[in-house]
């Protein structure tokens, strides 16, 4: 995989994170299927991005009963939390308009 894809994914992976949330509380496993799906990107990645942001305060954690299994850890977002996903979110349309300007050749002068 191209260095620069990984690079990518890696620089946009905790907006990704926030967006998930911000629609429904998720566990784990959840959160990295989805984003392994939507972007490839793998269960290792994720977990130590949770633990810092429940570090940040960004989101909280509580454990649900699993009748296959012990708990499972859920997160969920935290005012912080949604205020990251707004300021992020802004940013990264404020970034991406930025980038297809000058892709598109319409970059201001």
């Amino acid at each position: 995989m191209d260095p620069n894809f990984v690079q990518f994914k890696k620089g946009v992976l905790e907006l990704c994170v926030l967006a998930l949330l911000s629609r429904s509380d998720s566990y784990g496993y959840d959160i990295a299927s989805r984003l392994s799906d939507a972007i490839d990107m793998g269960e290792g990645t994720i977990y130590p991005l949770m633990r810092r942001m429940q570090k940040d305060e960004l989101v909280s954690t509580y454990l649900v009963e699993s009748s296959s299994g012990p708990p499972r850890k859920y997160y969920r977002l935290t005012d912080n939390g949604r205020r990251s996903l707004d300021v992020q979110k802004s940013a990264w349309d404020d970034f991406t308009h930025s980038v297809a300007a000058i892709l598109d050749g319409q970059e201001k002068t």
